[in-house]
C-alpha cells in the first residue's frame, strides 16, 4: 500500500510539472524574450527564421501579404483556442496599419502544414512584408506578444 501511495504521488508531481511547463511555453513566440527586452537579437531572430528559412507567397497562403507584416494562423474546425486566437489576431490587425491576418484550415492545407512543420493548432506564423517567416507560436498567444512579434517582423525587414 505504501508503494502505491509513492507511485501516485510521483505521478501527480509529474503531471503538475508538465502542466506548469505547458503553460509557460503555450502561445509564446519563439524569440519573444529578446523582443520584449527591446533589443531584437539577430541570433534569436535568425534562429527562428533559420529554422523555417522559408518565404511564403500569396499563392502559398491563398491571399495577399500585409504591407508591413502578415499574421498567418493555422486552425482546425473544433479548436476552441483557435477561435480565441482569431479574435486576438483580428483585433491586432485592426490596431496596426499594414498588418493582415489570414487563417488557414490545417486539414485543407496539409502539404503546407507538413512543409512548415505545423504540429498543432492554433499555430501563428508572423511573416514580414516579403513573406519571410520571422517567428511562430503554437497555442493561443497573448495580444502583447503578437504586437511585439509584429515589431520584430517590421524591424526584420529593415535590416
Amino acid at each position: 500500500m505504501t508503494l502505491g501511495i509513492v507511485v501516485l504521488a510521483c505521478a501527480v508531481a509529474v503531471g503538475v510539472l508538465l502542466s506548469v511547463l505547458k503553460v509557460r511555453v503555450d502561445g509564446r513566440f519563439r524569440g519573444t524574450r529578446a523582443i520584449r527586452s527591446g533589443a531584437v537579437q539577430e541570433e534569436t531572430t535568425s534562429a527562428a527564421a533559420g529554422a523555417n528559412a522559408e518565404r511564403l507567397t500569396a499563392e502559398d497562403i491563398g491571399g495577399q501579404l500585409g504591407e508591413r507584416a502578415t499574421l498567418l494562423q493555422f486552425s482546425s474546425a473544433f479548436c476552441a483556442p483557435c477561435r480565441a486566437t482569431r479574435r486576438i489576431l483580428v483585433e491586432v490587425e485592426g490596431m496596426v496599419e499594414g498588418v493582415r491576418h489570414l487563417e488557414l484550415d490545417a486539414e485543407a492545407h496539409l502539404e503546407l502544414v507538413r512543409r512548415l512543420g505545423i504540429m498543432r493548432t492554433p499555430t501563428v506564423l508572423v511573416l514580414d512584408a516579403t513573406g519571410e517567416i520571422v517567428t511562430r507560436a503554437s497555442g493561443q498567444p497573448r495580444k502583447a506578444d503578437v504586437i511585439a512579434a509584429i515589431g520584430a517582423a517590421v524591424d526584420h525587414q529593415v535590416h
